[in-house]
């Protein structure tokens, strides 16, 4: 399944990267699960977006928990924690 992804703020400061078109392995269903995968690509990532994280997702523009099921061509989309004043 093809989906994209998309990266906001000190998220994608800290990946260096805002988009990305990815091919997903077949196992793959939810946005829990793009998570835990790109978790897998290594130090940046893990500290990005590792469990320790409050990391907010996005489905198609909704912002969904981690068991959303994903669609061929569904934009995931990871934001950090918003803080303001």
């Amino acid at each position: 399944m093809k989906i994209e992804l998309r990266f906001f703020a000190a998220l994608r400061e800290r990946l260096n990267i805002a988009v990305e078109s990815v091919e997903l392995p077949g196992e793959i269903r939810t946005v829990g699960e793009v998570r835990a995968w790109l978790e897998q690509r290594g130090d940046a990532w893990s500290d990005a977006l590792g469990k320790q994280r409050n990391v907010r997702v996005a489905l198609n523009r909704h912002m969904v928990k981690e068991d959303a099921v994903l669609k061929e061509g569904a934009e995931v989309a990871f934001f950090p924690p918003v803080t303001g004043g």
